[in-house]
């Protein structure tokens, strides 16, 4: 098991990506830490895991509010004893035409998308650095990449998330933490589902007609999955990735290559 006595904090773990990745990891041994500002979502997905039989706390809350963040750590080194992996995962999206963005959907998607990313990784790195090594995830997306229109406040957030990682990852290298981030594209999780209707109004087209859309600009034809971003994530934690820091890695399917 490439995971084996190695403690994850998981953030956003009640579904979609963070599920993925908790169960996948799981699989591979991790003792996990799942945090969701959905007590009822990720009590029921550490129910979940733990029916295998695996090492399993939960702590929900809002990762934006420095408690939470404290707190998750806090309840991992008790459980656990370390923190060996941070995959901050959580995240929230908002499709707009930037004239009818307000500041409320701007400084929301901000302090979910990145604030809690920076307040997390505050917390955890102090713990990794008496360790001597640690490795962190941060799921951003291709929109932090390449900026894309009705989705300002996501997009700057995603992008700041990549400058975080980078910054992260030069200032603890030697340390031998490692920093990278994971930019999906259009992944069918029950956040995107919720988007769709949003999405068909921008570009014109009925909600059935958004996944075939949006599939025939991907040169591999096919959307990203939950368990590719899963398998990524897994492959950045482990010893697999020794010598990859400070990477913004698209899984779109050809769709961003930068």
């Amino acid at each position: 098991m490439k995971l084996k006595e190695k403690t994850v904090i998981i953030t956003g773990a009640g579904r979609g990506i963070g599920l993925a990745i908790a169960k996948r990891f799981a699989e591979e041994g991790a003792s996990l830490a799942l945090n969701d500002i959905n007590a009822q979502s990720v009590e029921s997905a550490a129910s979940e895991i733990n029916r295998g039989h695996r090492k399993v706390i939960c702590v929900a809350g809002d990762v934006g509010e420095p408690s939470v963040a404290a707190a998750i750590v806090e309840q991992a080194i008790e459980a656990f004893k370390s923190i060996d992996i941070l995959v901050n995962n959580a995240g929230i999206s908002k499709i707009v035409p930037f004239l009818e963005t307000t500041e409320e959907i701007w400084n929301s998607t901000l302090r979910t998308n990145l604030t809690a990313v920076f307040l997390m990784c505050k917390a955890v790195i102090a713990v990794m650095l008496d360790q001597c090594e640690g490795r962190i995830i941060n799921i951003g997306s291709v929109a932090g990449k390449q900026g894309t229109d009705c989705y300002a406040a996501y997009c700057a957030s995603k992008a700041g998330l990549i400058g975080l990682t980078q910054s992260l990852a030069r200032e603890f290298a030697g340390k031998q933490i490692r920093v990278n981030a994971i930019c999906p594209g259009i992944v069918p999780t029950p956040m995107w589902e919720e988007m769709a209707e949003d999405y068909a109004r921008k570009k014109g087209i009925s909600p059935e007609e958004v996944a075939q859309y949006v599939t025939k600009r991907i040169p591999l034809n096919r959307l990203c999955t939950v368990e590719d971003v899963a398998e990524l994530a897994l492959f950045l934690a482990t010893d697999d990735s020794m010598c990859i820091t400070g990477q913004a890695i698209p899984l779109s399917g050809g769709l961003v290559m930068t």
